[in-house]
């Protein structure tokens, strides 16, 4: 009975460890999300690389991201990206070619620097937060993994600045086992965009081919 009742203790302070690490990470993601959904303007510069299924590398690519709440505006050398929290607009640079459509929370996860951030909120399961150096910065990492079998994503795991609970890596592994790591080489809060920067003016592009997919 005693090695019963031991047994017993010490699994259900290794499920208290565990809830507790875990609600650590779910914390420190909270803090990250609430600093990024309540602010009036985030300009973020970035790097993102790919690595294909067979492990080729691409070369990495630069880009800034303009962030309002859900709305964002994202440039890169050969695609542009509006999202007014509701409608998208890509632009195909060497196309001239614009897409319009309404994208689905999967489609704008893949994409939306907000939509990203939450998803930890639901169908993930959150390992413990690591401290490690990240970019140059003391950072706390977690590594998110799906709880269902239909999501796109094997994990995802973000780097949070313990200092200011800014983003500094999101590095993504698909299924297929692309991955896609984006590191953030600037993050400043200190904008205040209007809601026109997030929507597609045809005046600034003349004569690009529209194509309406809504």
């Amino acid at each position: 009975m005693k090695k019963i009742i031991l047994t017993f203790t010490a699994l259900l302070a290794l499920a208290l460890l565990q809830a507790q690490t875990a609600a650590d990470a779910r914390t420190v993601l909270d803090k990250a999300y609430s600093a990024y959904e309540n602010s009036k303007g985030i300009n973020i510069l970035f790097t993102i690389t790919t690595t294909g299924q067979d492990g080729t590398k691409y070369p990495p690519q630069k880009g800034s991201a303009q962030v309002k709440g859900n709305k964002f505006k994202i440039e890169t050398s050969t695609i542009n990206t509006w999202f007014d929290g509701k409608t998208q607009w890509v632009l195909m640079k060497e196309m001239n070619e614009v897409n319009i459509s309404y994208p689905s929370n999967e489609e704008l996860a893949t994409i939306s620097p907000l939509a990203l951030l939450s998803m930890y909120k639901t169908g993930f399961t959150l390992n413990p937060p690591v401290s490690k150096t990240v970019n140059g910065k003391s950072a706390l990492v977690i590594e998110m993994v799906p709880t269902g079998n239909k999501s796109d994503f094997k994990k995802i795991s973000v780097a949070i600045d313990a200092r200011d609970s800014s983003v500094v890596q999101v590095d993504i592994t698909l299924k297929d086992g692309m991955r896609n790591r984006i590191d953030v080489n600037s993050y400043n809060t200190n904008f205040n965009y209007s809601d026109a920067e997030f929507l597609f003016n045809i005046d600034q592009h003349k004569g690009v081919e529209i194509v309406d997919l809504r």
